[in-house]
């Protein structure tokens, strides 16, 4: 079965390049018939807030990204623990006493030289005696994971195609800090072998993440003494903002800022679903529609462009399709499906509903006429007459009898009807104004 996971930090909000992957996973699962896990990455206790966990689960659950199980690495440090004593027993992780300070230096050296900034895995060459007096002097080691430089590191990416890695070019990675806390990596492979994940999809920027943890995967599945397991990769493209650059707005746009202008979740998802592959962003509300058509064959290699007048239009073309039911508990009291039906294609989002409104409950302003389009107005309240459809009814007398026809027939109708010169069908507008609001305002135009 295939498993995949979304496993953001509870350090801050979920942003719109967090968005896209956690959708493009639950798509990814959902076309297959498999799972979706939500994975809490809570090993950074100093900056981890809970706050943030129940901000990130009600922000999915808004978005209808729904997850198949939930863990949190704070409650799996057990397992962690583990297979690092393992992978030590192994010879795949040493100790390290450099400090910051002298780490930065050591690559200052190596860049001043044109060589590559990578670790020279000089704690590995300090004798036991070296390693104690370091201690002794009350220096707590952090811990590397020992890369093994005799093969490749190769993998088929399921969006970058083939990939190979020369593990001599990475520097080892500092998998636990001295104070005995977790970095990402080891935590993140223990997961995906315990969570059973079958397929990891993330951004770009963790290509050479993955080389790494394909050797923790080798060197962990040897340790347990257990079956090979290594996930499928793919890395999609980052997000670019419209400018074609990266975008620290980018880092800030989440579902709060979505919701307070009005953006419904089913028009991010059908833009995010699709941004970056060659399949055209489309107002798709039917989630099944976007889960058939999700293929990693689309994915594109350049950055996936975000434009703000894109999810804008997207946004308008899903609400004008939206029906009543799904929209009642949040129009102005009073308005019945009738009501949005009339005003449903003049609105760019669903709280500006309640401006449109106005123009059937009023008052309204119809401004100022001519002598001319006074007479015309008081021959309208005389001509006005109830029926299926009055407007077609009004209209249609008012051009016989006065021989207006187009912009001078309707335009004068609809300001003094209205008090604007745009606005929702008139025919299906005029029957919610009703005949007796209707008399009366053009008489009050004609009047004016």
């Amino acid at each position: 079965m295939t498993v995949t996971r979304f496993a953001p930090s509870p350090t801050g909000r979920l942003h719109v390049g967090n968005i896209r992957t956690a959708l493009h996973n639950w798509l990814l699962a959902r076309k297959a018939g498999g799972r979706f896990m939500l994975r809490i990455d809570d090993t950074d206790a100093a900056r981890s807030r809970e706050e943030y966990v129940t901000a990130i689960r009600a922000d999915l659950a808004w978005l209808g990204i729904d997850a198949d199980g939930e863990e949190r690495q704070s409650e799996r440090l057990t397992l962690y623990e583990d297979a690092f004593a393992a992978l030590k027993t192994a010879g795949r992780v040493y100790a390290c006493y450099e400090t910051a300070q002298e780490l930065e230096l050591k690559r200052k050296i190596q860049l001043g030289r044109g060589l590559p900034p990578i670790y020279d895995r000089g704690a590995l060459a300090l004798s036991d005696a070296e390693r104690a007096a370091k201690e002794a002097e009350g220096i707590a080691p952090h811990w590397r994971f020992k890369l093994d430089h005799d093969e490749p590191i190769t993998w088929e990416d399921g969006v970058r195609g083939a990939q190979k890695f020369d593990a001599a070019t990475l520097s080892d990675p500092v998998i636990r800090r001295a104070d005995g806390s977790w970095l990402y990596m080891l935590p993140s492979t223990v997961d995906d072998l315990d969570m059973g994940v079958t397929d990891v999809l993330r951004g770009e920027d963790h290509v050479s993440n993955t080389a790494v943890q394909i050797q923790m995967f080798t060197a962990l599945n040897a340790a347990r003494g257990g079956v090979q397991h290594l996930p499928h990769f793919a890395h999609e493209a980052l997000l670019v903002g419209s400018e074609g650059k990266l975008s620290k707005r980018l880092g800030s746009l989440g579902c709060d800022a979505f919701r307070e202008r009005g953006v419904e979740p089913s028009a991010i998802v059908a833009m995010l679903a699709r941004l970056g592959t060659s399949l055209p962003v489309e107002p798709i509300a039917e989630r099944a529609a976007l889960i058939e058509t999700f293929d990693l064959s689309t994915f594109g290699r350049a950055p996936a462009r975000f434009d703000d007048t894109e999810l804008e239009r997207i946004n308008a073309a899903i609400v004008h399709q939206m029906d009543f039911v799904a929209v009642s508990d949040r129009l102005p009291a009073g308005m019945d499906e009738a009501g949005w039906h009339a005003i449903r294609p003049n609105l760019a989002h669903i709280g500006e509903a309640a401006d449109w409104w106005r123009l059937v409950t009023g008052p309204v302003q119809s401004g100022e006429f001519s002598d001319e389009d006074r007479a015309f107005l008081s021959q309208a309240a005389s001509a006005l007459q109830w029926s299926e459809d009055p407007w077609r009814a009004l209209t249609s007398a008012l051009k016989e009898a006065t021989g207006r026809k187009g912009k001078a027939l309707f335009l004068p109708l609809r300001r003094a009807l209205t008090g604007m010169d745009h606005g929702p069908d008139m025919g299906e507008l005029l029957p919610l104004i009703g005949e007796s609001e209707a008399r009366a305002r053009l008489e009050n135009a004609a009047a004016d």
